[in-house]
Order: C-alpha cells, then sequence, then structure tokens
C-alpha cells in the first residue's frame, strides 16, 4: 500500500459531534479572591515572568474528569491541585479552582455549562464536532493573539503540526493537547491455543479465518461455548476495527481517501472502497459460528470482555494496550482463570499490496478551550504555558523523585505511591491535571516509549512488542482545517443507523447479503450520508484550492 498517500493529510472529523446545541453565553462571575493552598512540594520556574499585570487576585476555573474512581481524593483538593496552586497560583496571584465533570456525561454536561454562560475558563472535550459547534455559535474565545504575547513555551512544545487541529475558518479556538501514543488498535490472539494446535501465526485474512475454523472445530481451550473470534457492537463507535484494511484497496488517490474515508478505520465507512468484502467476510464468519452470538446487544463490550477473561475468546481487536490495562486488566483476569494462558498482539489485515496498514490516532490530543464570555482568557492562556514547562510537565505526570518515582536511565520509574490517597492518578500520567499531554511526555520519543511500558507493571515486555505492532504502517486520517457542518449535525443520528445496518449485514443470510448492503447504504445516504460526503468533497477542494 502507497503508504505516501496518507501521510499528507491527518486527521478529519474523527471525534465526532453530539447534538447540536444553541449556545447562549453570558459573562461568568468571577468568584471572590481564595487563599492558595499549601504544601511542600518544590515550586518551578517558568518563562511566564512575574504577576505584574495580574494586580488584583483572581480565580481561575479549570474542568477536571471525574472518572468514578474508588477510592479517588477531592478532585479540587488533593496533592496534584496544591502543587499547581502553590506554584502557578503563587507566580501569578491566582487560585486555580477545578470543576469536576463526570467522564462518561462529558459532552453533555459540557454543553449545559456552555449554554448557561457556567463553563469553566479552561475546558475541554476529545470530541472536535462539539468544539465546532461552539465556534459556529460565537461561544469560543479568539487564542491568536494571546497565544503569541503569553504562549511561547507552550506554542513551541506543540509546533505547528499539533496546533492547526485547533484551528477553524483560519483562527485558533482551541490549545489541542499533544498524543504522545499515536497506535490505535491491536489483533489479539491466545498463542497457547495456536501453540497446541501447532498452527502459525496468522499474517493474512484467508489464515485468520482458517484459524478461527480450528480453534471452533478442536477448541484448544476444552472450554463450554467457544468464542473463536470475540466481537462486540458497540454503538458507540460501530465499526469493524482493522479487518476493512484487508479489503480496502491500496491504490487510492488522496482525494478518494479523504472524501471515501473521512473517518477511523474502526468506524464504519460505508462509501469506502472493499468494505462491503469487509462486511461479506463478517457474516462468512457468523454464519460459520466464529463470532460472539450475542454481539449485536453486548452494547458496552462488557460480555466481551468477560468471555476473554474466562478463557472462552481465541482472538479479539481492541486498543493497542488494551489487554494489560490495569482495574485489572482482562489479561490478568485471564492468566488468573486460566493459568498458562498467553494472549499475543498479530498482523493479520494484509492488504493487496502485501502491507498491514493502521489507521492510528492523530497527533493531537484533547482539544482545550476557553468560553468567550471568560474574563480569564489571559490567565487561561499564561496557565497552559505554564504547564508546558518540561519541569511541570514530568511533576505533574509522576509526582515528587525520591518519593513518587526513581529516575532509572532517564525514565521515570513510579513507587507506587500515586496509586491510592491523596496523590492518587485516576488515569495513566495523570492526564486529567495534565491536559496538554495525552501519554508519557519526557521530550524524547525513545524514552517515551519505554517509559509507556514501565507503566504497565508485569506486561513491559508485552507492551512494548503491542506498541510496535500497532505502529507497522501507521497512518492517521486526512486532515480538514474546513469542518464538516452536515457531519457535526447529522453524526449522531447515522451512527445509530450504522451500528444498526452492521447488525443486520453481519446476520443476513449469504446471498441477501449484497443487495441488503445496497438498499441500507442508500437509506444511509437519504437519511443523512450524502450530504456529508458532499461536503467532504466540497471542503477537500476547497481546500486544496487555496
Amino acid at each position: 500500500m502507497p503508504i505516501i498517500h496518507y501521510k499528507k493529510g491527518a486527521i478529519s472529523l474523527k471525534v465526532k459531534a453530539q447534538r447540536s446545541i444553541c449556545v447562549s453565553l453570558v459573562a461568568l462571575t468571577i468568584a471572590s479572591a481564595l487563599t492558595a493552598c499549601q504544601s511542600n512540594t518544590p515550586s518551578s520556574a517558568t518563562e511566564n515572568g512575574p504577576a505584574e499585570a495580574t494586580k488584583e487576585h483572581r480565580t481561575l476555573t479549570v474542568e477536571v474528569f471525574d472518572r468514578g474512581k474508588p477510592g479517588q481524593p477531592d478532585l479540587n483538593n488533593n496533592f496534584w491541585t496544591k502543587y499547581i496552586n502553590d506554584n502557578f497560583g503563587k507566580q501569578f496571584n491566582a487560585t486555580v479552582k477545578f470543576v469536576s465533570v463526570p467522564r462518561a456525561q462529558e459532552v453533555d454536561k459540557l454543553n449545559v455549562l456552555m449554554a448557561a454562560g457556567q463553563a469553566p475558563d479552561i475546558s475541554y472535550t476529545y470530541n472536535q464536532g462539539v468544539v465546532y459547534n461552539y465556534v459556529q455559535q460565537g461561544g469560543l474565545a479568539e487564542l491568536d493573539s494571546v497565544l503569541q504575547e503569553h504562549g511561547s513555551t507552550l506554542t513551541s512544545y506543540l509546533g505547528e503540526e499539533v496546533l492547526k487541529y485547533g484551528q477553524f475558518n483560519g483562527k485558533q479556538y482551541a490549545v489541542p493537547g499533544k498524543r504522545t501514543v499515536l497506535a490505535g488498535s491491536n489483533t489479539f490472539i491466545r498463542k497457547d491455543w495456536l501453540d497446541k494446535l501447532g498452527l502459525p501465526v496468522p499474517t493474512t485474512a484467508e489464515q485468520f479465518y482458517d484459524t478461527m475454523v480450528a480453534f471452533k472445530e478442536k477448541n484448544p481451550g476444552n472450554v463450554t461455548g467457544v468464542i473463536p473470534y470475540g466481537y462486540s457492537l458497540q454503538p458507540a463507535n460501530p465499526g469493524l476495527s482493522y479487518m476493512p484494511e484487508a479489503f480496502k484497496p491500496s491504490n487510492l488517490t488522496e482525494e478518494q481517501f479523504a472524501t471515501l474515508q473521512p473517518k477511523a478505520i474502526w468506524d464504519a465507512n460505508w462509501s469506502m472502497p472493499g468494505f462491503d468484502k469487509a462486511i461479506q467476510y463478517m457474516n462468512k464468519m457468523y454464519h460459520a459460528g466464529l463470532i460472539s452470538p450475542n454481539f449485536a446487544t453486548d452494547k458496552d463490550g462488557k460480555l466481551l470482555d468477560a468471555d476473554i477473561s474466562n478463557g472462552k475468546v481465541g482472538a479479539f481487536q481492541t486498543n493497542w494496550d488494551g489487554p494489560y490495562r490495569t482495574a485489572p486488566g482482562t489479561y490478568a483476569n485471564l492468566a488468573k482463570n486460566v493459568p498458562g494462558a498467553e494472549l499475543i498482539p498479530i498482523d493479520p489485515w494484509q492488504n493487496d499490496a502485501g502491507k498491514h496498514p493502521k489507521n492510528g490516532y492523530s497527533p493531537n490530543g484533547m482539544y482545550v478551550i476557553i468560553p468567550k464570555s471568560s474574563k480569564n482568557v489571559d490567565l487561561a492562556i499564561q496557565y497552559l504555558n505554564w504547564m508546558a514547562d518540561p519541569k511541570v510537565t514530568l511533576f505533574l505526570q509522576n509526582g515528587e523523585e525520591g518519593v513518587d518515582y526513581n529516575m532509572v536511565d532517564g525514565v521515570p520509574k513510579q513507587t507506587g505511591t500515586t496509586s491510592s490517597g491523596d496523590k492518587m492518578m485516576t488515569v495513566a500520567n495523570n492526564l486529567d491535571y495534565d491536559i496538554l499531554s495525552n501519554g508519557i511526555e519526557l521530550g524524547d520519543p525513545k524514552k517515551n516509549e519505554a517509559a509507556i511500558s514501565a507503566g504497565y507493571p508485569g506486561y513491559e515486555k508485552d507492551v512494548e512488542n503491542a506498541l510496535k505492532v500497532g505502529l507497522v504502517d501507521y497512518y492517521t486520517t486526512y486532515f480538514y482545517s474546513i469542518p464538516n457542518a452536515a457531519d457535526a449535525k447529522n453524526n449522531a443520528a447515522l451512527k445509530n443507523l450504522s451500528a444498526q445496518m452492521l447488525a443486520k449485514l453481519i446476520v443476513a443470510k449469504p446471498e441477501e447479503v449484497d443487495s441488503l448492503y445496497k438498499t441500507l447504504v442508500q437509506q444511509y445516504m437519504d437519511q443523512g450520508g450524502k450530504a456529508v460526503e458532499d461536503e467532504y468533497i466540497k471542503n477537500y477542494k476547497a481546500q486544496n484550492s487555496q
């Protein structure tokens, strides 16, 4: 596959809009002066300079995700918030107050806060479509001039390659976080099952299918209700993961690639050449009894996780590091329930050019935004600029050296003190407080990779290998500097329709798949899909005529 076609651009509207809202913004009421929290943590020097321009004491409100993790500390009063207030707060004569938002309802909650004029000075979301809606409604502050005045460290850290994802209609309305891990998904297989049957690791779709047949017929795990290929059709992101890569032509032009696969490959791209062949492949798998029988009703993937953990599943696709995640992860549960079980990442979705392309993440993480009603736009950018300092990033992601981590060969090794109590990180790398870095950031890609692996105690070598496999033939979707308003409007309804279409097509009679595919895709186009596709084509041409 000529991957060069894919690398000219970056991501399109991968993170889609929820419903459009009418944003009626009013001025925020500035809270009364608060006394900065006390802490023994070290201060950090920054480029921001003294707080001479900030004569009066101000309160900066900042969003923080509430992930509902058992035992988590007060999200507005803990080790990390005290460090922030003791350092940034004192330097800029400000108090940073954190406003918690439930992670699972973050878009709905943010919509309500924005509509009421009560959104935090610094808010964020992973949903680009939602940001675009706010831009269209005039709800966000323009950041170009304030970044130039107060964001030298920030803009240097992010660079134009990341900053461009926050530009709409030629102006900067968001500060994208920087994603350090670009891998998207991986396909995992039970290596102990392969070994027991004397089978090689499958490297093509045909070999994968034959392997799944062997798993079903010979049941190497000797389990009741063996599931060769575990699959969950989750309405939030309905698709076939990387399977369509094996059927997509490798010689698409850039325009075809940009307009026919504008979304991530793991979403349904109904106009993408070869997607119908991937559907036929899954239909064949289903009728051969090779996939999860309850795939259409397992809407949150919990049944699939349970089946994997109980040793029933031979292979599945998930996040590149999915099995190794804690809390505990599926691999830990599997190892406990089935001694000797072994999972490895494989690369079976080979295309017609002999490549194994993987549509990974773009280099941006979450979108940090500042409501137009904020009285603290300058202070908000100063806060982000302070956070971009390497010393601050290192502290927010790891804590205090010698206490919370030890530096080994330039890589912080955690001591375990940040897993509970006042120092608990409710998410890896503390990204809810270090909102500029989606992933460990040590200023060097090799050190970042080493640190990533170190973050999975007991699975360091597995994670290192999974990351390597997940980046083979990596590409990212085409970058649109012009947002797709039709997608923002129709996305939720079309995503729901895609889930219904996939469910019907996978279980349809094999001889009816082709005609049903055409009928359903026409329905999809009539209900908004055509408008979305036409706008992608229009935006692509406009973008390339400039």
